[in-house]
């Protein structure tokens, strides 16, 4: 039996604290690099997540000359309450896009590149040819740049997530967000068990797995531990842990803000629980230092 660590300090209750706690705080985006990462992305007509989702890193990641791609467009089918890209009906998909993608990387000079996507579940392969075609030009461009992919949930649809997750990229990653008991409220779409199935099935194909899980929306310690168990469980290598932030006002509320002696905490709490590598901290996200996760 595992035994409890040492309580944290406890977080700021976000509702008796309007403003963002000091260790929130993060640059402006500037600099020259910045810029030709922001022409490059807006010369070929390319969505990323880093503008879609209001990423905090952004500064810091188009100035190293880095991006997380987001490919199958910029509108989703799925409404969860913490994400601040659009949703509704998509347009039909771009069948070029894999190759603006892997021209992109190529002028831009990366060497480990995220790409991510938009749910689509109103395709049959919920996009699925669409990934493939992705990993496999970029890899073709580049191909001594590693990738890693952040793929949505499948719905089960095991045939589209083999096809997603077989063009030669190093990482899968699937984000389960939050814990079990606030899917419903935070993830209405999506189910639990059958993300952490994703995973498990992800790893079976001889994947390094990765997820991400968001804190501040009401969770307990207790039920982080048990999403660390059970991503163990399900062969989970690399799990990133990161404070939400409300993209609007419509959107989730933040219920507590986290501090990084608790993050320091659920680090340490990971890694004795079996995961390979654990990135924890206010400002993480999925992509932030993916190429240590390799």
């Amino acid at each position: 039996m595992i035994e409890l660590p040492v309580i944290a300090p406890k977080a700021e209750t976000a509702s008796t604290h309007s403003k963002k706690p000091s260790w929130l705080r993060v640059k402006l985006p500037i600099g020259q690099e910045y810029a030709r990462v922001r022409n490059i992305v807006d010369e070929y007509k390319l969505h990323t997540i880093c503008q879609s989702g209001n990423c905090p890193n952004m500064g810091e990641c188009w100035g190293a000359g880095t991006a997380t791609f987001m490919i199958l467009g910029n509108v989703c089918t799925r409404s969860c309450t913490f994400c601040a890209v659009a949703t509704g009906r998509p347009n039909e998909y771009d069948a070029d896009e894999p190759r603006r993608v892997a021209e992109a990387i190529k002028l831009m000079g990366v060497k480990h590149a995220v790409i991510t996507s938009v749910n689509r579940d109103e395709l049959k392969d919920r996009g699925a040819e669409v990934w493939y075609q992705t990993v496999v030009q970029v890899k073709e461009a580049s191909p001594t740049t590693t990738i890693e992919t952040l793929i949505p949930d499948t719905k089960g649809n095991w045939d589209a997530l083999y096809r997603m997750i077989e063009g030669g990229q190093e990482v899968v990653s699937h984000n389960m967000e939050t814990v079990e008991r606030l899917y419903r409220n935070v993830r209405p779409q999506a189910k639990y068990a059958r993300s952490l199935e994703q995973t498990k099935r992800t790893k079976e194909f001889g994947k390094r797995t990765k997820s991400g899980i968001m804190l501040g929306l009401g969770e307990t310690q207790e039920e982080v531990f048990k999403a660390m168990d059970d991503l163990v469980e399900n062969g989970l290598d690399v799990l990133t842990l990161g404070q939400y932030l409300q993209p609007t006002k419509m959107h989730h509320e933040v219920i507590e803000w986290v501090h990084p002696d608790t993050f320091a905490m659920y680090k340490e709490e990971g890694l004795k629980r079996g995961l390979q590598y654990v990135e924890s901290g206010a400002l993480v996200r999925s992509s932030y230092h993916a190429e240590k996760h390799i």
